[in-house]
């Protein structure tokens, strides 16, 4: 048995090959999408370490919305999301505080999340499933060959440590690419932009049903690029746009003896409005630090403020509702932001025009990565017939169009934002692993 794995900085999904009942027994099996959650094909790629709970092979764990609902309902322990993002990081080999005294490495918390997929499969297919096709982005690291390589690397030794023997890797924007083939009928030049939580990638591919049955498509690959720079981010600018400033930063300190004030420290509100680092703001050597700069503060409410955040450990919940208010914007319009989790009736306003000011900066990177793809492939913008959209971030109105003005004579395909990439990569994993 085979499966096809996407893991992904949001969302994560995992295929296998459906029952076959035709008529010829070497026939190939189409490839079908595990359910993980009732009704769902996708997870949040999440874990929750409960602080108390007996150890079953490893300590106690929620995984997908059941570790996000455990960290809404105020259970104790931690919330981790975004691992993929420590791949490729020197974090990887370290081990965190995951509660009630426990610790884990980094790449045991990835290892836990794919044993858990896998697992998830297995009692679909009803057989051991000992290979993998899994998905990774064009770059792990931008502009770093070594860690890049290295991240590559750490995803391949969680695979193997949770029992799959034979692994491969397949692009996700080609994998998407793949997708985007079955629904065309004849040759085209496709850039699959694929922008989920943590990188932009961009494939310019060949597609076409004299492509489709070859296994090796090195030959219809023009191009590959991307950036880090996704969802994740946008979320984080949007938290220090319109949430943290209501807790004090970009705020002024006191005048002192005339001297001009200065701008409060700003590092620990960079570190809040980023996922694996939010926890590095509870060490108890941090937290006296902090509690010992109110005086920095020219409106000591802000401390206040960024203390209840601190002591109560609210900080994944504040990177949350930005999200949720990036997403409320996309389309247009605007949105109210509850934060009375720190003070009664305290909120904070996000209008489009607000949150497109501020992710302009990471929206021209992409857009440049965009163009970038076709000039290393040798086209000119006008000699792309397709734009084929996946990913969860390409939701946002202003990305998906600004990235179509760069290409005005292309289609505009949508793709399904969470699953696409998932489905491409069981095309490759079938054609792959049955052919072997």
């Amino acid at each position: 048995m085979y499966c096809a794995i996407d893991f992904g900085t949001s969302n994560s999904a995992i295929a296998i090959p459906a029952p076959f009942a035709g008529p010829a027994a070497d026939a190939t099996p189409a490839m079908r999408l595990v359910e993980l959650e009732p009704g769902h094909t996708t997870m949040p790629t999440a874990v929750f370490y409960f602080v108390e709970g007996p150890e079953l092979d490893g300590p106690p764990r929620a995984f997908g919305r059941a570790a996000v609902a455990a960290y809404v309902d105020g259970l104790d322990g931690r919330l981790m999301r975004s691992m993929k993002s420590i791949l490729g990081s020197n974090l990887i080999d370290q081990t965190t505080d995951v509660g009630g005294g426990r610790g884990a490495k980094y790449l045991d918390v990835v290892a836990g999340y794919l044993r858990h997929l896998k697992r998830r499969a297995e009692a679909t297919a009803g057989a051991i499933i000992d290979r993998a096709v899994l998905g990774r982005p064009v770059y792990f690291v931008d502009d770093d060959p070594v860690r890049d390589a290295q991240a590559q690397a750490a995803l391949e030794a969680a695979a193997r440590q949770v029992g799959f023997a034979d692994v491969q890797f397949q692009y996700e924007p080609i994998a998407a690419a793949f997708d985007f083939e079955r629904s065309v009928s004849t040759e085209q030049v496709v850039l699959v932009a694929d922008i989920g939580g943590g990188t932009s990638d961009f494939s310019i591919v060949r597609v076409g049903p004299q492509h489709a049955a070859k296994l090796d498509r090195k030959g219809d690959i023009l191009a590959n690029h991307g950036v880090h720079v996704a969802g994740t981010d946008f979320d984080r600018r949007v938290e220090l746009a319109a949430i943290l400033p209501q807790y004090g930063f970009g705020a002024m300190g006191p005048v002192i003896a005339g001297t001009p004030a200065r701008e409060v420290p700003s590092s620990v509100y960079f570190d809040l409005a980023t996922w694996h680092l939010i926890n590095t703001v509870y060490s108890p050597g941090r937290v006296a630090e902090l509690r010992s700069m109110r005086s920095f503060y020219g409106n000591t409410v802000h401390h206040d403020r960024l203390m209840v955040v601190v002591n109560e450990r609210l900080g994944h919940e504040l990177a949350a509702r930005a999200e949720a208010a990036k997403i409320d914007v996309a389309e247009g319009g605007a949105t109210r932001i509850d934060l009375s989790l720190t003070e009664a009736r305290l909120h904070a306003t996000l209008t489009e025009a607000e949150a497109v000011q501020a992710i302009d900066a990471d929206i021209d990177r992409i857009v440049d990565a965009a163009r970038i793809t076709a000039a290393q492939a040798g086209l000119r913008p006008e000699q792309i017939d397709a734009l084929y959209f996946t990913g969860g971030s390409t939701g946002l109105r202003l990305l998906a169009s600004r990235i179509a003005q760069a290409f005005p004579a292309a289609k505009v395909v949508r793709g399904d934002r969470f699953a696409s990439v998932a489905t491409g990569l069981a095309l490759h994993a079938q054609r792959w692993f049955a052919a072997a």
